[in-house]
């Protein structure tokens, strides 16, 4: 029978990729059912075997806050700009744990899900976008808490912070963190098929690069102690996100079109690259897994 005709018996025809640049995002919107799936396999499979469940959301970024606050806040005396060490210290935690989050998870798709890769055909990009959607929940519930931090700080001690308009750009920051975190993972991910020394160095390395990012401290005090070196942390990108996303919640923050522009020229960049280097990589890594 003539192929082509043979094809018109079927409702999908699995392929090679015709090009590097094949991204087949119709297949991802179409398996978006399987996307869903494994949203609530994460969320299920990581606290079933738990005694507090999901009250881990908020027990973690709570005595994160709370040493940071004495560690940082008490003894090392770093200025907050003015505003409540707790709320700074939880601002910043609730962004750089949903970027570093998406990052490290994504870092390791191809090695943990290897078994699954090999036996079935789905759109591979399916996977690490559903860790940046399951990571979105824990994100709400920290939001949430940081929310609720906010008003207690409203009552007892008025006038502490403020919101600015800046908060209507607030899906604009979180899409930044997703994107910058699944782009990033994404290259690493496809790195360690090869290289697997690297998977022993992503948490490391995103640990460092919090110090080098404004979660524990403003940038106006980088800028104070640090004048010459303070550009190597206003070049990264994660800087701008926080310091606006700071500003938005509490008013304070270096907050620019320019500093946004250019964390989401870089995010693009690293996304294009990251998703572009995993369709190349996923053609081939199950004989190098």
């Amino acid at each position: 029978m003539d192929k082509t005709k043979n094809e018109e018996n079927w409702d999908l025809v699995i392929e090679g990729h015709s090009s590097l640049f094949d991204l087949k995002f119709a297949d991802v919107w179409r398996y978006r059912d399987l996307l869903l799936m494994f949203v609530k396999r994460d969320f299920i499979s990581f606290y079933k075997q738990t005694i507090l469940g999901p009250l881990w959301f908020f027990i973690q970024p709570i005595f994160t806050t709370l040493v940071y606050t004495f560690i940082f806040g008490n003894l090392a005396g770093i200025r907050t700009d003015g505003l409540p060490q707790p709320l700074f210290y939880l601002c910043g935690i609730t962004a750089w744990n949903y970027f570093s989050d998406c990052l490290t998870k994504t870092s390791t798709v191809f090695r943990d899900n290897s078994s699954i890769f090999g036996k079935v055909y789905f759109p591979r990009l399916i996977m690490p976008l559903s860790i940046v959607v399951s990571n979105l929940v824990r994100f709400t519930v920290q939001l949430l808490l940081l929310v609720v931090m906010m008003i207690y700080f409203a009552v007892i001690k008025p006038g502490s912070f403020e919101i600015t308009p800046a908060l209507a750009l607030f899906p604009i920051l979180m899409l930044l963190m997703a994107a910058l975190g699944l782009g990033t993972g994404l290259i690493i991910t496809a790195m360690t098929t090869k290289y697997r020394d690297l998977t022993f160095l992503v948490t490391f390395g995103v640990q460092l690069l919090m110090y080098g990012t404004t979660v524990i401290y403003p940038l106006s005090e980088a800028r104070a102690k640090f004048s010459d070196y303070a550009w190597i942390i206003e070049m990264n990108p994660m800087t701008g996100i926080i310091e606006a996303f700071r500003y938005a919640f509490l008013g304070q923050g270096e907050f620019s079109a320019a500093s946004i522009g250019y964390s989401a020229l870089v995010t693009l960049g690293v996304l294009f690259a990251g998703i572009v280097i995993f369709n190349k990589t996923e053609r081939n890594f199950v004989d190098t897994i």
